[in-house]
């Protein structure tokens, strides 16, 4: 199958046990009928579930150094998000 984007041959990958056709030259990427479903059902049961309530109130985490607002502002996030980037990273 040529990629309607740029015409390149599309190459298929299995990622998660879902079948992916994407493009390596303008990575693009195309499902067929029922895989995003798929990918949907196993982003849903890899994310990990929300925290517990705290048992104790929490102190308000006030930056008095920007730099430490920084640090936290850069941290990458856990969850469904990594799981899609983990499908399409190729």
């Amino acid at each position: 199958m040529q990629c309607p984007i740029d015409g390149t041959q599309l190459v298929i990958t299995d990622r998660s046990g879902v079948e992916i056709d994407y493009c390596p030259q303008c990575r693009g990427v195309w499902l067929d009928r029922g895989e995003l479903d798929k990918i949907i059902e196993r982003a849903e049961a890899y994310a990990t579930p929300p925290p517990a309530p705290p048992s104790q109130p929490q102190v308000s985490r006030g930056y008095d150094d920007p730099r430490q607002m920084q640090h936290h502002r850069g941290k990458k996030k856990n969850g469904m998000g990594s799981l899609l980037g983990d499908i399409f990273d190729f």
